[in-house]
């Protein structure tokens, strides 16, 4: 918590501290897709006005799809500015998926039109840039921009899924969107990996040793 200059209320909620500091443009970041064993890790970032308010608005794991669904669509249109982008298996492997996933959320912040004045990033990492940030564990319940960022990020991850569902249907990606549930471990026993498992991972990189 960070106590505002002047005074000697206390904020749980960075984005109000920096708000009440003069700072309009503050970009929430976040991401999906770390854990999982196949598939991408995607980021979002968001800029929302001081005003903005989105009924229900929590971390994306919380919420139901079809909220999270809702909730995109307000996001979308309402949001001062915004961007989605994927960091993809062979980068995840090369990098390790903490460079990658802070790799996309840079990426994300990047690709912003708006300027950031501040970025504030879900997790305990900074990003590798430049720009004025501040990590906030637990960000995706204590920042509203962060928490659409969340949002944004799983619900753009989990289509991604159900499109490789159709093009790897064996390991029914739609239902797991590729973590190691019990369900997609069996599929790994009887089909092995395919082009978009993660090979560096454990649950994967077994079976492809085994291959060899």
């Amino acid at each position: 918590m960070k106590q505002l200059r002047g005074s000697k209320a206390v904020f749980a909620d960075p984005e109000t501290y920096w708000r009440l500091n003069g700072v309009k443009h503050i970009a929430g970041v976040d991401e999906a897709g770390r854990g999982p064993l196949a598939g991408p890790v995607v980021a979002a970032a968001v800029i929302l006005a001081a005003d903005t308010r989105f009924p229900g608005l929590r971390d994306s794991k919380l919420l139901a799809p079809q909220q999270r669904l809702t909730l995109e669509t307000d996001i979308r249109s309402q949001a001062l500015d915004y961007a989605v982008v994927e960091v993809g298996v062979r980068e995840i492997e090369r990098l390790g998926i903490l460079k990658a996933s802070l790799k996309a959320m840079a990426r994300a912040v990047k690709t912003l039109t708006l300027l950031p004045e501040m970025i504030l990033v879900d997790g305990n990492h900074p990003l590798p840039l430049v720009y004025p940030q501040q990590p906030v564990i637990a960000g995706d319940a204590r920042c509203p921009s962060i928490a659409a960022a969340s949002v944004l990020a799983k619900v753009h991850r989990d289509r991604l899924m159900e499109c490789y569902h159709r093009r790897y249907p064996q390991y029914n990606f739609a239902q797991h969107k590729g973590y190691a549930t019990p369900e997609h471990l069996e599929a790994l026993r009887v089909w092995g990996p395919c082009a978009i498992h993660r090979r560096t991972f454990k649950g994967v990189k077994e079976w492809l040793a085994e291959e060899q």
